[in-house]
């Protein structure tokens, strides 16, 4: 009896493991066919995917309809997908996948699906073709269309928290070439009275099909509405109207918040994968550093659309907005600022700082300017320099405020001639006054008293060659060693190879307002930008404050004494080979008000003499201040 019984149970667990094996190869069986099919119709190819089902031509038919209504036609696909479970049936399996799109610029797209597989007469399993396939709310003879939608880029903040930037229209003046009769005439035309190049105008169009739209310049509407009656009709323009995210004036600290437009392939590359060809991206400043946190993340929309047009919604990802920046920029004083430049013809740029805090207030340029050079520019500093001469001098007690030095017309140091402006000479009198009218040559000598490297240490207690990270680019000044005697006497007198940015010298102005070294900041709650540098000493620094308002007072400055308590030194920064030379106009102060103080660079390229460019220039700023 129990012989039998043994061999009952090894008959039936025969039976148990036949009948597992045999599931076990149905299932990959299935897996198998469905992954053919899911395989080739990932990589693009729709042939081989319609080959394997039990409808190749109505399945072809459907995969490349789908396909090119997405915009991908044969060929590799940007497909993902992957079998999540297998259901055996009587007659074949039920395989569920995952797919998932992976579109350009765009949310993926991901969706559950499923495959019916059926045997054909030669037992091989082929998918059983419906366009539930392609997806499950697909009917027959619908396409898919997807589109992204771009999120409403977020504004920057200025420091009281109001948007900088808001919703302004434009209108973007463009040329068909299909239109165009004449176009040299019309580039001239347009380079004429949109103070463009008409060669760029030319270049452009010519390298464009008829039909499509050229972009030439975005005006904003006042802008627009001023020169349409010169450009309306001509033969070939066409314009566009948009909406876009803009500051109160085109200029309006540009070199610090950037602009928005469309991108460069280097600036694509640089924000990711979220962006396409022809999106309005930050492509400078504060605008392409925070990109990713402004500009927020794209959405999607994906639809059935049926032979009647009929739309079914598939998918539906909103975009995510842009997230604001808070800078440190006063809206106040950078409209005073630019209404200040505005009113010279010359490049001139204005850099104001808070004092103790560090942060940056306004970063002006006029039309003519490089936005860009009021932070990162490199210009001699002329006499502005002495600031941080006679803080060298004070530090190492070659002279007091009192001291009697001389002041002659002119001095030679080595063989070389170094002269006053004009040649004027005071004669002996105390440093306070020398300072004050700014005698080169009363510079010129003292500094050969100082210990080898005193100026360097001197340039970088007042943050000249610091090392800030900031969110855009910025220049802090160079002062390499004197390779001789004259080099250092040309570099008290910042005439050497000192060169400085005016927003180095706004950061010189601060430290001799405050004490010490202000750690700059452009963006609120930001990082700190680095570590102060060691400051001068308290009673050089007060010395210092004496000797700049003194030159306000009774020296070179005088202009500004109507300006509250304003402190400062001017400088005139000779520069080329021309005779006579050419020459920069800086005035580098600070005043106690508005709250806080400020302090501020002013420089005027090529304005010659500081007394007809860069003081009329900073009046006039502080003036616009009250």
């Amino acid at each position: 009896m129990l012989r039998r019984t043994c061999a009952a149970l090894v008959a039936l667990t025969c039976v148990v493991l036949a009948s597992c094996s045999d599931t076990d190869e149905r299932e990959m069986a299935a897996r198998a066919a469905a992954a053919a099919y899911l395989d080739a119709w990932a990589a693009g190819d729709l042939t081989g995917a319609a080959d394997l089902t039990d409808n190749s031509a109505s399945a072809l038919l459907n995969l490349r309809a789908v396909a090119t209504s997405m915009g991908f036609g044969e060929g590799e696909q940007p497909l993902r997908t992957a079998i999540t479970a297998v259901d055996l049936d009587d007659v074949g399996a039920t395989v569920s996948y995952t797919a998932t799109w992976e579109f350009d610029a765009a949310p993926d797209w991901s969706y559950e699906a499923q495959l019916d597989l059926r045997a054909d007469e030669d037992e091989a399993l082929t998918v059983d073709w419906t366009t539930a396939a392609i997806h499950p709310e697909l009917g027959d003879g619908e396409t898919i269309e997807w589109s992204r939608s771009l999120a409403e880029r977020a504004t920057i903040l200025d420091s009281a928290g109001n948007p900088v930037f808001a919703p302004t229209p434009v209108v973007i003046v463009g040329v068909d070439p299909g239109r165009v009769t004449d176009l040299p005439a019309l580039a001239a035309t347009l380079a004429a009275v949109l103070d463009i190049s008409a060669e760029d105008i030319v270049a452009s169009v010519a390298a464009t099909q008829p039909g499509q739209f050229v972009p030439i310049i975005t005006l904003r509407r006042p802008d627009y509405d001023a020169v349409r009656a010169a450009i309306f009709d001509l033969s070939g323009t066409v314009f566009r109207e948009e909406t876009r995210q803009l500051a109160p004036t085109a200029g309006f600290a540009l070199g610090v918040l950037g602009r928005v437009g469309e991108a460069t392939a280097e600036v694509l590359d640089e924000a990711g994968t979220d962006y396409a060809p022809g999106d309005q991206l930050g492509t400078s400043g504060l605008q392409r550093a925070y990109q990713a946190q402004l500009a927020g993340r794209p959405g999607l929309t994906v639809e059935a659309v049926g032979l009647d047009g009929g739309r079914l919604e598939l998918e539906r990802i909103d975009p995510q907005p842009g997230t604001p920046i808070q800078v440190t920029l006063d809206t106040a004083i950078q409209s005073a600022a630019d209404a200040a430049v505005a009113t010279r013809s010359e490049p001139a740029h204005i850099v104001v700082v808070q004092p103790g805090s560090g942060e940056i207030l306004a970063v002006s340029s006029n039309a003519t300017a490089n936005p860009a050079s009021a932070m990162v520019g490199q210009y001699p500093a002329g006499s502005s320099f002495k600031i941080i001469s006679a803080a060298a001098l004070l530090s190492n007690g070659v002279v007091g405020l009192d001291s009697p030095v001389a002041c002659p017309g002119t001095v030679a140091v080595a063989g070389r001639e170094f002269d006053n402006e004009d040649q004027f000479d005071l004669g002996t009198v105390p440093f306070l006054t020398a300072f004050a009218e700014s005698c080169n040559t009363t510079f010129t000598t003292t500094v050969q008293e100082l210990p080898a490297g005193a100026l360097e240490t001197a340039a970088g207690s007042f943050g000249i060659g610091a090392s800030w990270d900031l969110p855009v680019e910025v220049f802090t000044g160079a002062l390499p060693p004197p390779a001789d005697a004259v080099e250092l006497s040309a570099d008290a007198i910042g005439q050497g190879r000192v060169l400085v940015s005016p927003f180095a010298m706004a950061i010189a102005a601060a430290t001799a307002a405050s004490g010490a070294v202000p750690v700059p900041s452009l963006v609120a709650d930001a990082a700190a930008a680095g570590q102060a540098p060691a400051a001068p000493a308290a009673e050089v620094t007060a010395a210092l404050r004496q000797l700049m308002r003194q030159v306000v007072l009774t020296g070179t400055g005088q202009a500004l004494a109507d300006r509250g308590e304003v402190s400062g030194k001017t400088g005139t920064a000779e520069f080329g080979t021309d005779v006579p030379p050419q020459a920069h106009g800086w005035f580098v102060g600070f005043r106690p008000d508005p709250a806080g103080g400020i302090a501020f660079s002013v420089l005027v390229e090529n304005g010659q003499s500081s007394s007809t460019s860069a003081v009329p220039l900073a009046d006039r700023f502080l003036g616009n201040l009250g």
